[in-house]
């Protein structure tokens, strides 16, 4: 299993830089697994493609401005990016450049605002830091000094208001509720209020799980033999709404349809730790690449990956690494857009 066997060449130039000018208006390629065909839609065509009594299950979580531009008392500029809180102002954090940091070192961020360095966790920029500040809120306090942490293949060189404002609204679900994740959950970033309300008035059932999106999802693997990669650790969750939901739909035969490969992670580790889907308050570190049986979802709607990714390996392992490659091959050539603002794909 080795990871130059998940690599593919992409042009720059579909690289999406910007969201669609409507979020459904996104392209979808179709994925049919069992007569081996790719058909192209857009996502509003999801409404039509989804068979009623289908339940669909979405991670509701919402992107914290985790992405925090400081200085330190040198002068040096520094990019703190927050990754997860632990108790009550230490947060595991990346610092870059990592290399100019000490314990005890602080990075002005505002005049409300300050982080201290307390301990280096990984030698690839991880540190343990202490927020400083007086309110008591801390998303306010985010919200007023951070910045939404979009992907490093998305530009902004230009401080834009406009853009700013956009990428608050464009990097969110309209679903998101729990600010705690630290990239979107993609896949989500297609649906509008206006689609999920059609999907629910055909017979489609909407479930809602929580995975708070970490740096598992985004780090890149290092090792050329895939099994040796270990996914970070990610926190989820499951309510006990959802955990019916899910199991009375196994139980009646019906299709699960995950949103994104956070839904996927999360629903599979709960089956593998409990036997079952349960309420719980969890942590994840499922690592899923070919082959592996999945024993909750059936089908998902997912964005196209980046080269050597974990999440392309988990697609391969539920469409088939041959399939994936071939209907990359044919989205390259038809110009889909990629990655986080770019378009999607139903596995079906």
């Amino acid at each position: 299993m080795l990871l130059s066997d998940y690599d593919y060449n992409l042009p720059e130039n579909l690289i999406a830089q910007m969201p669609a000018d409507k979020r459904e208006n996104s392209r979808m390629m179709v994925l049919d697994r069992k007569n081996g065909t790719i058909t192209h839609k857009h996502f509003y065509d999801i409404v039509d493609i989804l068979e009623k009594d289908t339940l669909l299950v979405m991670n509701n979580t919402r992107v914290l401005p985790a992405r925090l531009i400081g200085h330190k008392d040198t002068g040096a500029k520094i990019e703190v990016f927050l990754l997860s809180q632990k108790e009550g102002k230490l947060w595991d954090v990346l610092i870059k450049p990592s290399k100019r940091i000490k314990p005890d070192t602080v990075i002005k961020i505002s005049d409300e605002l300050s982080v201290k360095a307390v301990k280096r966790l990984e030698e690839n920029g991880e540190w343990l830091v202490e927020l400083i500040y007086e309110s008591n809120n801390i998303l306010d306090v985010l919200h007023r000094n951070g910045q939404i942490p979009l992907p490093p293949y998305i530009e902004r060189k230009t401080p834009d208001e406009d853009l700013k404002k956009l990428d608050f609204e464009r990097y969110q679900t309209v679903y998101a509720e729990d600010e705690k994740s630290v990239a979107a959950p993609t896949a989500g970033l297609h649906f509008t209020k206006e689609i999920l309300q059609k999907l629910e008035n055909k017979g489609v059932e909407l479930a809602y799980i929580t995975l708070n999106v970490g740096l598992g999802t985004f780090r890149p693997v290092q090792c050329d033999n895939i099994e040796d990669h270990k996914m970070h650790s990610e926190t989820f969750e499951i309510s006990e709404k959802a955990a019916t939901q899910i199991n009375e739909a196994k139980a009646k035969g019906k299709k699960i349809v995950a949103v994104g490969t956070t839904t996927v992670r999360t629903l599979e580790t709960a089956y593998q730790k409990y036997g079952c889907i349960k309420p719980c308050h969890d942590h994840s570190e499922l690592f899923i690449y070919p082959p592996y049986e999945f024993k909750v979802i059936d089908n998902l709607i997912t964005n196209f990956h980046l080269p050597k990714s974990t999440l392309l390996m988990l697609v391969s392992a539920l469409a088939g690494k041959d399939f994936i490659f071939k209907a990359y091959r044919e989205a390259i050539e038809n110009k889909y857009r990629f990655f986080s603002y770019g378009d999607c794909m139903y596995i079906k």
